[in-house]
């Protein structure tokens, strides 16, 4: 498991976020942060489902350059509702990951 699978299917990994401008910034982030990956984007109306195979990342500055304000990463617990896998947090981070038991 510790590449992000499971007896072969990819485990998802990302943040669930409240729908609004600033989510639209952090949707347009995290696919800036995670090249090369192709994110699974789900807008359930009053919320928005963001995972990517094996995780994601999200960095502050990327966030701020979208938003075009100075961002604390803390900002987005009060527009993250919820997420799938594990998470690692600082101060210019975050990021949503799935880890191999050893």
């Amino acid at each position: 498991m510790a590449d992000g699978t499971v007896s072969g299917a990819t485990m998802m990994a990302g943040p669930v976020l409240r729908a609004g401008e600033i989510t639209d910034a952090l949707i347009e982030a995290l696919q800036e942060d995670n090249p090369g990956k192709e994110l699974q984007v789900r807008d359930a109306s009053g919320y928005v489902r963001v995972e990517g195979p094996g995780g994601l990342t999200l960095n502050r500055k990327t966030v701020e350059y979208m938003l075009g304000r100075s961002f604390s990463m803390q900002e987005i617990e009060i527009h993250m509702t919820g997420f799938s896998g594990k998470i690692e947090m600082t101060a210019d981070m975050i990021r949503w990951f799935f880890r191999g038991s050893r």
